[in-house]
């Protein structure tokens, strides 16, 4: 948000601040969200660049269209080791995988 917008907020009487301080996120949660939502959006990429729909993608990994768009919108009920299994199924390397989490 641009400083005058944010004074102009600030002067009305509304709180600036992050997602993390709203949501009184420890450093750790914050961090392991947006290692999630890296995650997320790499695989949404990465299939899109292979040109395969959420369906095909399902069906090579063995789950449901429902579930790889959850998953490319970060949802919370996806687990870390499913988001990792996804990529490594669309030929993500390990090494990506690390810049990607970094």
């Amino acid at each position: 948000m641009d400083k005058r917008k944010q004074a102009k907020l600030a002067k009305r009487g509304w709180k600036v601040g992050t997602v993390a301080d709203f949501l009184d996120l420890s450093a750790e949660e914050s961090a392991y969200i947006e290692m999630k939502l890296a995650l997320s959006e790499k695989l949404k990429e990465k299939r899109a660049r292979t040109k395969l729909t959420q369906a095909e993608f399902a069906e090579a990994i063995e789950s449901s269209q429902s579930r790889v768009a959850k998953m490319e919108a970060g949802d919370p009920t996806v687990s870390l080791d499913l988001l990792v299994k996804s990529l490594l199924a669309l030929g993500v390397s390990k090494k990506e995988l690390g810049r990607t989490i970094s």
